[in-house]
Protein backbone atom coordinates (compact mmCIF):
# COMPACT_ATOMS: atom_id res chain seq x y z
CA UNK A 1 0.00 0.00 0.00
CA UNK A 2 1.31 3.23 -0.84
CA UNK A 3 1.62 6.02 1.38
CA UNK A 4 1.41 10.14 1.12
CA UNK A 5 2.64 12.45 3.56
CA UNK A 6 -0.55 14.43 4.86
CA UNK A 7 -1.06 17.93 7.42
CA UNK A 8 -1.58 16.51 11.08
CA UNK A 9 -4.85 14.74 11.61
CA UNK A 10 -6.51 12.31 13.20
CA UNK A 11 -9.31 11.33 10.34
CA UNK A 12 -9.97 7.55 10.05
CA UNK A 13 -8.54 7.07 13.91
CA UNK A 14 -12.54 7.02 15.31
CA UNK A 15 -12.58 8.19 19.22
CA UNK A 16 -15.47 6.97 21.49
CA UNK A 17 -17.76 9.84 22.22
CA UNK A 18 -17.93 10.92 26.03
CA UNK A 19 -20.47 13.64 27.74
CA UNK A 20 -18.39 14.99 30.80
CA UNK A 21 -20.83 16.07 33.73
CA UNK A 22 -19.72 18.81 36.38
CA UNK A 23 -21.48 20.71 38.77
CA UNK A 24 -21.69 24.82 38.35
CA UNK A 25 -20.99 27.01 40.81
CA UNK A 26 -25.23 26.72 41.45
CA UNK A 27 -24.91 23.01 41.52
CA UNK A 28 -26.57 22.83 38.43
CA UNK A 29 -25.50 19.99 36.32
CA UNK A 30 -23.50 20.56 33.22
CA UNK A 31 -22.36 18.48 30.63
CA UNK A 32 -20.06 18.84 27.55
CA UNK A 33 -19.04 16.39 24.74
CA UNK A 34 -15.67 15.16 24.22
CA UNK A 35 -13.84 12.46 22.74
CA UNK A 36 -10.58 13.30 24.19
CA UNK A 37 -10.23 10.41 26.51
CA UNK A 38 -8.34 7.12 26.78
CA UNK A 39 -6.93 5.15 29.55
CA UNK A 40 -3.57 4.95 31.27
CA UNK A 41 -2.03 2.86 33.62
CA UNK A 42 0.18 3.81 36.95
CA UNK A 43 -0.14 1.29 39.71
CA UNK A 44 -4.16 0.93 38.34
CA UNK A 45 -6.11 1.70 35.75
CA UNK A 46 -6.82 5.40 35.27
CA UNK A 47 -8.24 8.10 32.51
CA UNK A 48 -6.37 10.40 30.11
CA UNK A 49 -8.58 13.35 28.79
CA UNK A 50 -8.03 16.50 27.02
CA UNK A 51 -10.28 19.55 27.25
CA UNK A 52 -9.05 22.37 24.35
CA UNK A 53 -9.76 26.05 24.85
CA UNK A 54 -11.99 27.31 27.49
CA UNK A 55 -15.22 25.95 28.27
CA UNK A 56 -17.89 26.15 31.30
CA UNK A 57 -16.85 22.13 31.76
CA UNK A 58 -13.11 22.75 32.37
CA UNK A 59 -13.33 25.49 34.19
CA UNK A 60 -16.04 23.34 36.65
CA UNK A 61 -13.30 20.61 36.87
CA UNK A 62 -10.56 22.82 37.95
CA UNK A 63 -12.80 24.05 40.82
CA UNK A 64 -13.78 20.90 42.29
CA UNK A 65 -11.22 18.51 40.26
CA UNK A 66 -13.65 15.63 39.75
CA UNK A 67 -15.92 14.76 36.92
CA UNK A 68 -18.31 12.12 35.39
CA UNK A 69 -17.50 10.83 31.80
CA UNK A 70 -20.54 8.91 30.35
CA UNK A 71 -20.46 6.75 27.52
CA UNK A 72 -22.86 7.94 24.31
CA UNK A 73 -25.18 5.79 22.68
CA UNK A 74 -26.64 5.89 19.96
CA UNK A 75 -30.10 6.49 21.73
CA UNK A 76 -27.73 9.77 23.91
CA UNK A 77 -26.53 10.99 20.60
CA UNK A 78 -28.93 13.86 19.79
CA UNK A 79 -29.15 15.24 23.21
CA UNK A 80 -24.89 14.91 23.07
CA UNK A 81 -24.66 16.63 19.84
CA UNK A 82 -26.59 19.10 21.05
CA UNK A 83 -24.92 19.23 24.06
CA UNK A 84 -21.70 19.42 22.21
CA UNK A 85 -22.10 22.43 19.82
CA UNK A 86 -24.50 24.73 22.43
CA UNK A 87 -21.93 26.93 24.50
CA UNK A 88 -21.70 25.47 28.40
CA UNK A 89 -22.32 29.44 29.27
CA UNK A 90 -25.40 30.21 27.05
CA UNK A 91 -28.00 30.53 29.49
CA UNK A 92 -30.49 27.75 27.64
CA UNK A 93 -28.23 24.96 27.40
CA UNK A 94 -28.69 23.16 30.16
CA UNK A 95 -33.01 24.32 30.45
CA UNK A 96 -34.12 21.23 28.67
CA UNK A 97 -34.95 18.24 30.80
CA UNK A 98 -31.86 15.87 31.19
CA UNK A 99 -32.57 12.82 33.49
CA UNK A 100 -29.71 12.73 36.11
CA UNK A 101 -28.67 11.11 39.59
CA UNK A 102 -25.47 11.47 42.06
CA UNK A 103 -22.71 10.04 41.84
CA UNK A 104 -21.82 6.32 43.38
CA UNK A 105 -18.62 7.67 45.06
CA UNK A 106 -17.85 11.44 43.95
CA UNK A 107 -20.24 14.40 43.73
CA UNK A 108 -20.49 14.51 40.13
CA UNK A 109 -23.71 14.26 37.76
CA UNK A 110 -24.38 10.93 35.65
CA UNK A 111 -27.25 10.69 32.88
CA UNK A 112 -29.30 8.05 33.84
CA UNK A 113 -29.61 6.82 30.30
CA UNK A 114 -25.58 6.13 30.06
CA UNK A 115 -25.15 2.06 30.05
CA UNK A 116 -21.25 3.12 31.50
CA UNK A 117 -20.55 5.91 33.54
CA UNK A 118 -16.55 6.58 34.87
CA UNK A 119 -16.65 8.77 38.13
CA UNK A 120 -13.12 10.90 37.95
CA UNK A 121 -11.03 12.52 40.05
CA UNK A 122 -7.89 14.44 38.82
CA UNK A 123 -4.53 13.71 40.02
CA UNK A 124 -3.14 16.38 37.56
CA UNK A 125 -3.55 18.35 35.28
CA UNK A 126 -0.93 19.09 32.43
CA UNK A 127 -1.26 22.64 30.64
CA UNK A 128 -0.61 22.92 27.17
CA UNK A 129 -0.34 26.07 24.58
CA UNK A 130 -4.11 26.13 24.37
CA UNK A 131 -5.47 22.87 25.70
CA UNK A 132 -5.26 20.43 28.74
CA UNK A 133 -4.68 16.85 29.78
CA UNK A 134 -6.11 15.68 32.77
CA UNK A 135 -4.36 12.53 34.31
CA UNK A 136 -7.83 10.82 36.48
CA UNK A 137 -7.69 8.29 38.73
CA UNK A 138 -11.34 6.08 38.48
CA UNK A 139 -13.06 6.18 41.42
CA UNK A 140 -16.21 4.41 40.90
CA UNK A 141 -17.48 3.10 37.22
CA UNK A 142 -21.62 2.88 36.83
CA UNK A 143 -22.24 0.34 34.49
CA UNK A 144 -25.82 -1.11 33.82
CA UNK A 145 -26.73 -4.49 35.03
CA UNK A 146 -27.19 -6.33 32.03
CA UNK A 147 -23.48 -5.55 31.05
CA UNK A 148 -22.45 -6.78 34.11
CA UNK A 149 -23.96 -10.65 33.92
CA UNK A 150 -22.30 -14.17 32.28
CA UNK A 151 -25.21 -13.49 28.89
CA UNK A 152 -23.97 -12.90 26.05
CA UNK A 153 -20.71 -12.19 24.13
CA UNK A 154 -18.50 -8.88 24.69
CA UNK A 155 -19.73 -8.27 21.20
CA UNK A 156 -23.49 -8.57 21.57
CA UNK A 157 -23.33 -6.40 24.85
CA UNK A 158 -21.20 -3.77 22.61
CA UNK A 159 -23.77 -3.97 19.79
CA UNK A 160 -26.67 -3.85 22.23
CA UNK A 161 -25.41 -0.25 23.61
CA UNK A 162 -24.13 0.75 20.70
CA UNK A 163 -21.53 3.37 21.58
CA UNK A 164 -21.20 6.16 19.06
CA UNK A 165 -17.48 6.84 17.56
CA UNK A 166 -16.50 10.25 16.22
CA UNK A 167 -14.08 11.08 13.09
CA UNK A 168 -13.70 12.99 9.85
CA UNK A 169 -16.46 15.56 11.21
CA UNK A 170 -19.20 13.01 11.26
CA UNK A 171 -21.13 10.77 14.28
CA UNK A 172 -20.60 6.64 13.36
CA UNK A 173 -22.35 3.79 14.76
CA UNK A 174 -20.17 1.06 16.64
CA UNK A 175 -20.13 -1.39 13.24
CA UNK A 176 -19.54 2.29 10.97
CA UNK A 177 -23.06 3.32 9.68
CA UNK A 178 -22.72 7.32 9.53
CA UNK A 179 -25.20 8.78 12.18
CA UNK A 180 -24.80 12.49 10.52
CA UNK A 181 -22.44 15.56 10.75
CA UNK A 182 -21.56 17.38 13.95
CA UNK A 183 -24.28 19.64 14.51
CA UNK A 184 -26.98 17.13 12.84
CA UNK A 185 -28.16 15.04 15.72
CA UNK A 186 -29.26 17.27 17.64
CA UNK A 187 -31.98 18.57 15.34
CA UNK A 188 -33.80 15.59 16.96
CA UNK A 189 -34.00 16.80 20.26
CA UNK A 190 -37.19 17.56 21.60
CA UNK A 191 -37.78 21.24 23.75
Amino acid sequence: MSKISIQPTNDFCPQTLFLYGTYDDQGKADFGLFCWFSYIWDGELGVMACIGGNKLTKENIHKRKVFSANLVTEALLPLADYLGNIPGHSPEKMKRSIETEMGRVLPVPILTASPVAFELEVKQFIPLQDGEVMLCAIRNVLQDESLAKNEGSSSEKLNAIAPVHTTCRHYYSWDGKDLGAWGEPMSKVGG
